[in-house]
């Protein structure tokens, strides 16, 4: 049956490959929360796409960008980024289909050490990068520091929490303690120095490609402390133990690391909280309250 679609899906396709390729029909694919997300069935093979409102068009090319820096590196999969553009009154991300299929004996160690590597190897002078992107729905700030604490506080706690208090999720009190927080930082978090970060790093931002390995999709990106990535993975229920012993025999972490989860992971508690509201304050108010009571 005709959908009102066929024709922007047909135009993105032959804007992206060429008039001779032919969309052969299509399925919805579960598990995006914010943009509708297809595969593609053409003469030429299977294609995904997601899109959405014209108005999202600035995720999709800094998702566009991302994914293709995480793909030039060859060192972690990714789908390859095709193109994105504005068709029809609608954005759209145009990738490289992946089909998933079982893991391989060896995923998480492969997994693991594909992360070390990709962290180890390629590394910046600074920390943030050269455009601003996106966590989710919310913008994501990633002005260039010199100093890990600085951007820390500056790029991703504090526009958090003050969002959170202007839609009033959180009281004056809270913003109080955050200032009081920052203080302590520096005593907290360990010097490592700027790695490319996937930035959005947690189990529903992976797959299991038609290789049986891991292949990371949605990044949000940019050259920041390792260790908020490790953190970001352990945030619902953590990622299998053979991940980590295979990244630590790469790219050890420092002495601490788990001590330190906690409050890395009041960035992402912080982005739930404005983008789902208050019940993820339990995860921020037993770490801000552990230091500032």
């Amino acid at each position: 049956m005709a959908d009102t679609n066929d024709s922007f899906f047909q135009k993105a396709l032959s804007s992206a490959l060429g008039s001779g390729i032919v969309v052969l029909g299509y399925s919805h694919l579960s598990g995006g929360c914010i943009h509708n997300a297809l595969k593609l069935n053409t003469n030429r093979g299977e294609y995904f796409i997601k899109y959405n409102n014209i108005s999202d068009f600035e995720m999709f090319q800094t998702e566009l960008r991302g994914l293709k820096l995480l793909y030039e590196t060859q060192e972690i999969n990714v789908p390859r980024a095709i193109d994105c553009d504005i068709i029809e009154g609608k954005s759209y991300l145009l990738l490289e289909y992946l089909e998933s299929r079982n893991q391989m004996p060896d995923f998480w160690e492969q997994f693991g050490a594909s992360l070390a590597n990709l962290h180890s190897k390629f590394q910046h002078d600074n920390y943030g990068l050269e455009y601003d992107n996106f966590i989710g729905r919310l913008p994501q700030n990633n002005s260039m520091y010199e100093n890990w604490i600085e951007f820390f506080i500056e790029n991703r706690l504090a526009p958090q929490i003050k969002l959170a208090f202007s839609n009033r999720l959180v009281d004056i009190k809270y913003l109080d303690r955050f200032d009081r927080f920052y203080d302590l930082l520096p005593d907290l978090l360990p010097l490592e120095p700027p790695s490319l970060l996937h930035g959005d790093l947690w189990s529903g931002n992976f797959i299991t490609a038609s290789d049986g390995y891991a292949a990371l999709i949605d990044p949000a990106i940019y050259y920041g402390n390792r260790e908020i990535e490790l953190s970001f993975t352990k945030m619902f229920g953590g990622f299998d133990r053979k991940f980590y012993e295979a990244y630590n025999e790469i790219f050890p972490l420092a002495p601490g690391f788990d001590q330190r989860i906690d409050i890395y992971n009041l960035y992402p508690h912080l982005v739930h909280v404005n983008l789902f509201g208050t019940s993820y304050l339990s995860g921020v108010d037993p770490v801000i309250r552990k230091y500032i009571p």
